[in-house]
Formats: structure tokens, sequence, C-alpha cells
């Protein structure tokens, strides 16, 4: 019963410490759609810090949803919770990962996407793709979108 508490404790504290950090919520009124993909959110934590979660809502608890590529950015959409957009100008990079906080996966099962908060904070969230794309490895379609759209940030050119 004590350990319980204490959890229960810490994670408040954590909520409080984050509480200033939020992402951006809804997607562009004319973005396009170009690809989207069934995925599992896993955690956003400090970046290059895989075992420091960070409680940015609504980012704060592993869910189902989807990560929608549009030709201004990435949105995720997670069960129960406000669609959170990427702009491209958000993303900072996209790679594999195999370990975070709370999951370890087979090697590069993760994606982790580096992107700046509302307030500037550079964090990494990582996503589980889940969803078929028949003979296509929808993983490796859904990173190279993410790179492609964090390419666009850096020239300045549409995705």
């Amino acid at each position: 019963m004590l350990l319980i508490l204490a959890g229960v404790l810490a994670w408040r504290a954590r909520l409080r410490r984050d509480s200033g950090l939020t992402a951006p919520l809804g997607v562009p009124e004319h973005a396009e759609v170009r690809q989207r993909y069934e995925t599992l959110y896993v955690a956003t934590t400090k970046h290059d810090q895989s075992l420091e979660r960070l409680a940015i809502r609504p980012l704060v608890y592993r869910a189902r949803g989807e990560l929608t590529i549009t030709d201004r950015g990435a949105a995720l959409s997670l069960d129960g919770a406000p669609t959170v957009f990427l702009a491209s100008e958000r993303l900072i990079g996209a790679d594999r990962a195999t370990v975070t906080i709370d999951r370890v996966v087979e090697p590069g099962g993760l994606i982790r996407v580096v992107w700046r908060t509302v307030d500037g904070t550079v964090v990494d969230s990582y996503l589980r793709i889940t969803g078929d794309l028949g003979n296509t490895d929808a993983a490796g379609a859904a990173l190279t979108d993410l790179q492609r759209l964090c390419a666009a940030s850096e020239t300045g050119e549409p995705a």
C-alpha cells in the first residue's frame, strides 16, 4: 500500500513539474492528408533521455490512435484526447528506436519523433506503428514521411 501511495504522489509531482509544457493542438484547416497510420503512442521524454518521461498534455498516457501525415505536418489523434499537430517547423528529426520508458521492443520497433513544444523545449515522442499497408513496411513508410516533413522544415519547401 505504501508503494502505491508513493507512486501516486510521484506521478502527481511529475504532472505539476511538467504543467508548463504543452503540445500544439488542432490541425490547420486546409491541410492536405497524405497518409494515415494506426499507431500506439508510447511516451514523450526529455530529448536524448529516453528514460526521463515528461507529462505533456495531452500526451500524458500511452494510447492507441492515428498518425496522420499532411502537407503541413503530422497530426497525432489519440483515443480520448485532442489532436496534437506538429507543424513541419516544429519537427527536428525522426529515427528508429528500441527502448523508451516502460517499453522495450525489437531493434528499430519504435519511431522517435524529435520536436519543439509550444514554449520551444525540445522533446522526443515515441510511436509504434501497428497498422498494415499490405506489402509495404508501414513503420518504414511512416518514418520516411516524418523525415520528409523534417527536411521540408529545414529547406522551407512544402512537404
